[in-house]
């Protein structure tokens, strides 16, 4: 449930989540050459396909987020190309929010970016089976903290939401195992063939 619809959050909340996404993405632009531009699009077409299948697990649902790809792969970018994603699917399939759109932006793709950050040097000087164990790592935690800040949000919102935001939080465990893996087998590949789509907008 990362796509969190309208009504269900409180103002202070979504306005918080409003200017961090604004934030993020004005610093992504600021960093955004030309030459990265088509590998964004195609991330942010990846996470719009990929998030669009969802799992049921227990009373909530889970998909693929692919922002700890997104993090090693295209840095502070990743919001915009998640923001881009989640508002065509709102707009196209009825999926998340309007109103929540910064807050589920914030969510998926802020620990994608501070994750890929911190696992970023680690990738770029791993071998090939190193960098896939780093991004497995980066992805799984990348994951376990989009459940958090859901649950966060939730939380915040209203205290009637805290057992079920506990709830939703436990429904991640699951997808951490198969996005890291997926993200693993991912990087390991790139490392492999073209190592500087490892690089990140912004970075060295």
């Amino acid at each position: 449930m990362a796509h969190i619809p309208d009504g269900l959050l409180s103002l202070p909340v979504l306005a918080g989540g409003g200017v961090v996404a604004v934030a993020g993405v004005a610093l992504a632009f600021r960093k955004l050459d030309d030459q990265r531009i088509p590998q964004v699009a195609i991330l942010a077409a990846m996470f719009f396909v990929a998030s669009l299948f969802s799992v049921p697990v227990g009373p909530s649902s889970v998909h693929l987020l692919l922002s700890g790809l997104m993090g090693l792969t295209i840095g502070v970018a990743t919001f915009p190309a998640v923001m881009v994603g989640l508002l065509l699917q709102t707009l196209l399939f009825g999926f998340g929010g309007l109103t929540t759109l910064g807050v589920n932006t914030v969510n998926i793709a802020l620990p994608g970016v501070i994750l890929g950050a911190l696992f970023a040097p680690l990738v770029r000087r791993s071998s090939p089976l190193g960098a896939g164990a780093a991004a497995f790592l980066c992805a799984a935690l990348s994951v376990a903290a989009t459940g958090c800040g859901v649950a966060l949000a939730l939380a915040l919102s209203s205290p009637d939401y805290v057992p079920s935001a506990r709830i939703i939080a436990a429904t991640y465990l699951p997808l951490m195992a198969v996005e890291g893996l997926i993200t693993g087998f991912a990087v390991s590949f790139l490392k492999r063939v073209r190592p500087q789509a490892l690089g990140g907008v912004g970075a060295p």
